[in-house]
């Protein structure tokens, strides 16, 4: 707002556009909740949904009944390797014992002991078939462990294949769900936007431009943080083109933008220049000579040089004398800084 603005004017302009934003919070309150839901209208899918049952189940079943076959033979296996390891050692302890006795009864040569050497020889003997027993014992043990570790792997195999496939088909049917929810934002996005640009384009000066704004804004960050993160990626391609699209459209619009400024411009400029300088609005005049640029063609000027009497882009006049007083004074001023006498804009330089 230029220094040609009423301050009271600047505090409602302010507090309209609290408004414009305050309206855009509500509405995105609103539409958020609207399209936060949008998913809940359609089924939400699980592997148990692709799985094949009359097949899956049956094995699932036999996975389920393996599981204490499993635990209760490595338990007996545990016992049995238990029990092999104590007959081993004591076997083992025999054995020496029996050892030493032999290397005593070879010094002494007490041959009359043949009746001793039988028996320990037979109790060794009779230790070692223990021990063969509980290697049996193991090994059969092991045996079952293995066909059933095999017998596992096999239906797990054949669970894990089938698990494969519905994951597949979860996988296609979330993409076309996703694509569907998306196309659900869509209808909803793409009319606010077009609506947006519509009250843009045509009502954004009326009185009601607070609202203008704010449903602008709302249609805006509904369009770009509601819609296009979910926009399918298809591995880029879709983004990638929709952002071609989109920029291609955007830059034909800023182009054709300019071109009609250009020329609306160009046209201004040939008019003479009290008619253009009604023509201009007196706050925007003032706001942009406080920038330093010419309220005729938008270009900058030098205001500080007193020179500087006439836009020398344009040709149009900015500066000129108070008829009353004679003091030097804006081209666009209503009244005279000097005297207070209304300009007369008729007598203003041509």
């Amino acid at each position: 707002m230029g220094k040609g603005a009423r301050l009271s004017e600047k505090w409602f302009n302010r507090a309209l556009w609290l408004v414009a934003f305050v309206f855009a919070w509500f509405l995105l309150g609103l539409g958020s909740a609207v399209i936060h839901d949008l998913p809940h209208v359609e089924h939400t899918y699980s592997i148990e949904d692709f799985v094949d049952h009359a097949t899956i189940d049956p094995l699932r079943a036999q996975l389920e009944a393996l599981q204490p076959q499993h635990r209760e033979t490595s338990d007996k296996l545990d016992q049995a390797q238990l029990t092999l390891n104590t007959r081993r050692n004591d076997y083992q302890s025999t054995r020496r014992t029996f050892e030493n006795w032999l290397a005593t009864r070879d010094v002494t040569q007490q041959n009359q002991q043949d009746d001793e050497l039988v028996k320990r020889t037979a109790a060794l003997d009779q230790l070692k078939a223990l021990e063969r027993d509980a290697e049996k014992a193991v090994e059969a043990l092991s045996k079952t462990q293995l066909d059933q570790n095999q017998s596992e792997s096999k239906v797990r195999d054949q669970v894990k294949a089938l698990e494969d496939t519905a994951y597949q088909q979860l996988y296609d049917a979330n993409q076309k769900q996703a694509t569907r929810v998306f196309l659900y934002r869509l209808l909803l996005a793409l009319p606010l936007l077009a609506l947006a640009a519509w009250l843009f384009a045509k009502k954004r000066k009326t009185p009601y431009w607070p609202f203008v704004w704010g449903f602008i804004i709302f249609a805006l960050i509904t369009f770009f943080v509601e819609l296009v993160p979910y926009l399918p990626d298809y591995g880029g391609y879709v983004r990638y083109l929709v952002g071609i699209i989109m920029t291609v459209l955007g830059g034909k619009y800023a182009i054709s933008a300019l071109q009609k400024y250009l020329e609306k411009q160009r046209l201004a400029e040939a008019q003479p220049q009290l008619v253009r300088r009604e023509e201009l609005n007196y706050d925007t005049a003032l706001t942009l000579l406080n920038k330093g640029v010419c309220p005729g063609c938008e270009r900058g000027i030098d205001l500080k040089d007193a020179r500087n009497d006439f836009c020398q882009h344009c040709g149009i006049g900015l500066h000129n004398k108070c008829s009353s007083c004679g003091t030097r004074k804006s081209a666009f001023s209503k009244f005279c800084q000097g005297c207070g006498a209304s300009a007369n804009l008729s007598q203003a330089n041509n």
